[in-house]
């Protein structure tokens, strides 16, 4: 690109001196916009020697503070190892086990901008989100089925409160995780990143509901409690004759199948993940959306965090913004902080509990920037947006 606008203006100047005028006088608004553009950007060598100058001084800053933030991230690291290793023998976790202070910040200068022009970098190919349409096409096209939906909102809500209360969350669990997770308004079929009160937007993940479950969480469920969703479902339908008896059989089919499919990796979440992204794994996520199973997915989402904790010796039963934790961050990483003391809690940042890249892209976990002042923001959250419709709908479904 360089080398064209040079021909260019190469070209203009002989032409100039052919014709007898001098280059320099010639009125660059009757010269072509390229030309004219070209001219523009020519930098001069005292400008480029400028930038050149605060480009040493900015990649020479950076590469200080990179070695400091490698040395701290690989502390924490190692911090975490040292925890798990402690837990596995039973020993007590001690506040020396953490990282206590808080990551390095970048305060020196900013890249300059090139005074030359760059050749641009086509954009980065986004990859594209599949949506609600996107798993109930999977689901038709894969496993020959609809999920069945609720005729309201309200009807969704009542099945997910009896399950969930019948399978052991309390109802302050259930709310104000709903209220955290979906704003206190949020719909079975919400997905993250999309409002109907903003045309336009877009999906940001797979999560759907009122825990959020990503096409991950849905695989991963079905492999693991699977076998309870078909004892329940079955017991459901020794119940019914007619039209409901043979709607439940076609379903209880259908999800022994997706079952089936979720076992054939090994139960972990990076190949539940690979299964996850394919038109079957979207199909198995749409069972989020079914009047039946969907409820069950969504308890079992928070309930396997409470029975982590159980078999943790941990029986003290979790607040909301705790359970939400372990719902965030995974139950092994979340069962570290709720575990925590308070005056630990006071102590010890938040930077302990991710990966650094997931840390720089969490503004929350960055203001609020120990355990306790994470776990305090999430129950203000909660407690805001518990009285939202949505939230008050669902309390009084228990």
């Amino acid at each position: 690109m360089r080398l064209q606008l040079i021909r260019m203006g190469s070209g203009l100047v002989t032409l100039a001196l052919f014709a007898g005028v001098p280059a320099m006088a010639i009125d660059a608004d009757v010269l072509l916009p390229s030309a004219a553009d070209a001219m523009a950007q020519a930098a001069s060598p005292q400008a480029i020697a400028e930038y050149r100058r605060k480009l040493k001084e900015y990649q020479e800053a950076r590469a200080a503070f990179e070695e400091e933030a490698g040395a701290y991230w690989s502390s924490i690291s190692e911090k975490r190892k040292g925890r798990n290793a402690k837990r596995r023998e039973r020993q007590a976790i001690a506040l020396d086990d953490y990282v206590l202070t808080q990551p390095p910040v970048y305060t020196g200068p900013k890249r300059p901008v090139n005074p030359e022009p760059e050749e641009e970098k086509p954009p980065r190919e986004r990859k594209p989100i599949p949506v609600v349409a996107d798993f109930l096409k999977a689901a038709a096209d894969n496993f020959q089925f609809v999920p069945q939906r609720p005729s309201s909102e309200v009807e969704f809500k009542r099945a997910y409160a009896r399950y969930a209360l019948a399978a052991g969350l309390t109802r302050e669990q259930a709310v104000r995780v709903y209220s955290f997770e979906t704003g206190g308004t949020g719909n079975h079929d919400m997905q993250s990143g999309l409002s109907a009160s903003r045309p336009g937007s877009r999906a940001i993940s797979t999560a759907i509901g009122y825990n959020q479950l990503l096409t991950t969480n849905s695989v991963e469920l079905l492999a693991e409690q699977g076998h309870e969703f078909i004892k329940d479902l079955t017991a459901r339908a020794a119940n019914l004759s007619g039209a409901p008896r043979k709607t439940i059989d076609h379903k209880l089919a259908v999800l022994k199948k997706m079952v089936a499919f979720t076992r054939t990796v090994p139960d972990t979440w990076s190949e539940h993940e690979k299964l996850a992204n394919t038109p079957q794994g979207w199909a198995v996520h749409a069972m989020v959306l079914d009047i039946d199973v969907g409820p069950m997915l969504q308890t079992h989402k928070l309930l396997t965090s409470v029975i982590f904790a159980r078999a943790k010796g941990y029986n003290r039963p979790l607040s909301a913004a705790e359970l939400e934790m372990m719902n965030l961050t995974g139950d092994g990483t979340g069962f570290d902080m709720v575990t925590m003391p308070q005056a630990m809690r006071e102590q010890v940042p938040t930077s302990n509990f991710f990966q650094r890249g997931g840390y720089e892209r969490n503004p929350v976990a960055i203001r609020h920037y120990t355990v306790a002042k994470l776990l305090a923001v999430t129950d203000e959250r909660m407690d805001f947006n518990s009285a939202k419709p949505g939230a008050k709908e669902l309390a009084a479904a228990f």
